[in-house]
């Protein structure tokens, strides 16, 4: 279940946090252009008003919602990863469940994080956070590619940015809580694995058990 459904309460000093639940369970329900700060206000129990001490608007709110997002989609991969163990490519295989299982369980965090379209340049801390939950997706992929020969090892980047393109693609289409997800004959783990046994094979991995 997504943290947001979890009680939520207003006290004096945790404002911010009860704006950011708030966000996050008007995004759950709505989509992420489906709340407003007055909205969020009238959830955590404030005045229409009280908001803006802490976010100049509802970008600045959704970019919080979606920073958080980034942090835990982080902390989740990170743990799925588990260091490349107990070997490289089972782990791989661990970190692409626990992407599609991220996408699932918490989607107002991934519709904040992936479908509000909101501008880097203006909150640079988002655009940290995405990079950190990036960079465990690389470093698995520099990990799993390094027994490759040298003229047969392609850009650890380039190999990264095609699975994410590959897990965000399965995330989006199947793993939606809404009536926009795509029926499948089988899970979406079984449809990404297969897909990563195909790639993986391609560069000359095993690719799976």
């Amino acid at each position: 279940m997504s943290r947001f459904g979890e009680k939520r309460g207003y006290h004096h000093g945790n404002l911010r946090e009860a704006l950011v639940a708030a966000a996050g369970e008007l995004i759950a329900r709505h989509g992420p252009a489906g709340f407003t700060v007055a909205e969020a206000a009238r959830l955590a129990g404030v005045s229409p008003g009280a908001p803006y001490r802490h976010f100049r608007d509802s970008e600045a709110l959704l970019a919080e919602v979606a920073l958080r997002g980034f942090d835990r989609f982080a902390e989740a991969l990170t743990a799925a990863w588990a260091g490349g163990l107990p070997d490289p490519l089972r782990a791989f295989e661990a970190l692409g469940r626990a992407y599609l299982d991220f996408a699932r369980r918490e989607p107002a965090f991934y519709a904040a994080m992936f479908e509000t379209h909101l501008d880097n340049a203006t909150h640079p801390g988002l655009s940290a956070a995405g990079d950190r939950a990036f960079g465990v997706l690389r470093e698995a992929t520099e990990r799993l590619i390094a027994d490759l020969p040298e003229g047969k090892r392609p850009p650890a980047l380039m190999v990264a940015l095609h699975i994410w393109s590959m897990a965000h693609g399965i995330a989006a289409l199947f793993c939606r809580p809404d009536g926009a997800r795509r029926r499948l004959p089988m899970p979406a783990e079984d449809l990404l694995e297969a897909g990563l046994l195909i790639y993986l094979q391609s560069l000359g991995l095993a690719g799976g058990r």
